[in-house]
């Protein structure tokens, strides 16, 4: 899966060898080396000195994570097992979209019972449960799987730079539903930290219904009217 993209943020394959042992088979992967680890590792070792991610590196990473998902999107592709121990940071803190094993076909149609239940219990082993979809922990038996259950994951991962934890981080450590928790609407904390768009960014991810959910390119173009200014540039007041 690696080998079908070749764009900055997501994670390139550097090389692969195929062995033979006996009558096991295996495959070696070569893959770059981030020193500076996840964006979970980020988000962590900023909550330990008491600090969080500034609005504006909030924005910049969660540009570079739509860029990443828009191409696996537009090869008919979707994640589905979107993260903060899946995205990387480079030198610069570009992140890096990484664990594409859980990849499949982003458009699913789902007729029967039997496929609804087949499906159900492969996103309960693939898709991590506190950034599973909604409509991944009970498929209908004739409905529409498609690539906005990764704008559900990537709500999740934008809380977590947000506050320091997933939204439902704590439901699955207390041994609470998350299957529960994720159906009814999100509520999100006040903070100074953050502007109303921002807020509502978030809310607009976190919709429950995923027909309702807007889809990675009009997020990209919501995105990248909030980026603030690069230096150097003067915005004009009116």
């Amino acid at each position: 899966m690696h080998r079908l993209f070749h764009h900055p943020n997501i994670l390139r394959l550097v090389g692969y060898c195929l062995r033979e042992r006996g009558t096991k088979h295996e495959a070696w992967l070569l893959l770059p080396f981030f020193k500076r680890g996840t964006l979970w590792n980020e988000i962590e070792r900023l909550k330990d000195k008491g600090n969080f991610l500034t609005e504006d590196q909030i924005l910049q990473l969660l540009l570079g994570i739509c860029r990443g998902l828009e191409a696996i999107h537009a090869r008919g592709y979707a994640h589905r097992d979107l993260k903060p121990t899946n995205i990387l940071l480079g030198d610069e803190g570009q992140p890096v979209l990484m664990d594409l094993g859980s990849m499949n076909q982003a458009c699913i149609h789902v007729e029967g019972s039997r496929q609804a239940l087949a499906l159900q219990d492969w996103a309960a082993q693939r898709c991590t449960i506190s950034y599973r979809a909604p409509e991944l922990f009970s498929v209908q038996s004739h409905c529409v799987i498609d690539e906005r259950t990764d704008v559900w994951s990537l709500g999740c991962v934008l809380y977590a730079m947000m506050f320091g934890e997933g939204p439902y981080d704590m439901v699955f450590q207390k041994g609470d539903s998350v299957a529960l928790a994720v159906q009814n609407q999100l509520s999100i904390p006040h903070s100074p930290r953050h502007s109303s768009a921002l807020r509502q960014l978030l809310a607009s991810m976190m919709t429950v219904d995923p027909q309702q959910r807007p889809p990675i390119h009009l997020l990209l173009s919501q995105l990248e009217a909030l980026q603030p200014p690069a230096l150097g540039q003067h915005t004009t007041q009116i």
